[in-house]
């Protein structure tokens, strides 16, 4: 599958363990490319999947001035949206109980931007997914956070954790963009290159 792909060497420029695992998921060779320090800041004009996927846009133009050639790279970035609020990465074991008291009893949007860029084009799409939560109790909320310390994931939660078995009631769009790239898109892109 994806042939098309041979022609490059596909970089993952990421250091999300879950992204790693789903674009393995999909059998493509690659490599892990990260480089430290990259700005993830974006205007406040922006709302909703513009975001991130200016996001996403940022990151691969960072790797742009030093691509070879024959490289693809990969970037993404994930966010949780709720009432106009981005919900990013929790600063500590307050902010992940806030954010999750939030999310509690309602749907919110997860929303991935992905970037696939070599040195003569770049294309960027991001993909959306609601996510319904049960209402959660104080002592489940504390519960996950302590335990779980989900303090590398946009919402302060990670869907395929104790939270999403016990906290998701549903969901309208990619399971797999909830963990942070939505595979069955990237791969629809990837074979369209």
């Amino acid at each position: 599958m994806l042939e098309n792909l041979q022609k490059y060497k596909v970089k993952l420029a990421s250091n999300s363990p879950r992204r790693r695992e789903l674009l393995s998921g999909l059998g493509i060779a690659y490599e892990v490319k990260v480089l430290p320090g990259i700005d993830e800041t974006y205007p406040d004009t922006l709302s909703g999947e513009e975001i991130p996927v200016y996001i996403a846009r940022e990151k691969a133009d960072a790797y742009r001035k030093d691509m070879e050639a024959d490289e693809l790279i990969i970037t993404a970035d994930t966010i949780v949206f709720v009432d106009g609020e981005v919900l990013g990465k929790p600063a500590d074991e307050e902010d992940a109980c806030r954010m999750l008291r939030k999310l509690s009893g309602r749907t919110h949007q997860v929303i991935t931007g992905v970037c696939l860029t070599t040195v003569d084009f770049q294309k960027a799409f991001a993909a959306v997914t609601d996510v319904t939560f049960a209402a959660l109790g104080e002592d489940e909320i504390r519960y996950y956070v302590s335990r779980y310390r989900p303090f590398d994931k946009a919402g302060a939660y990670g869907v395929q954790e104790w939270i999403g078995y016990v906290g998701v009631t549903g969901m309208q769009g990619s399971f797999y963009n909830v963990m942070g790239l939505p595979v069955q898109r990237l791969y629809q892109e990837l074979k369209a290159l």
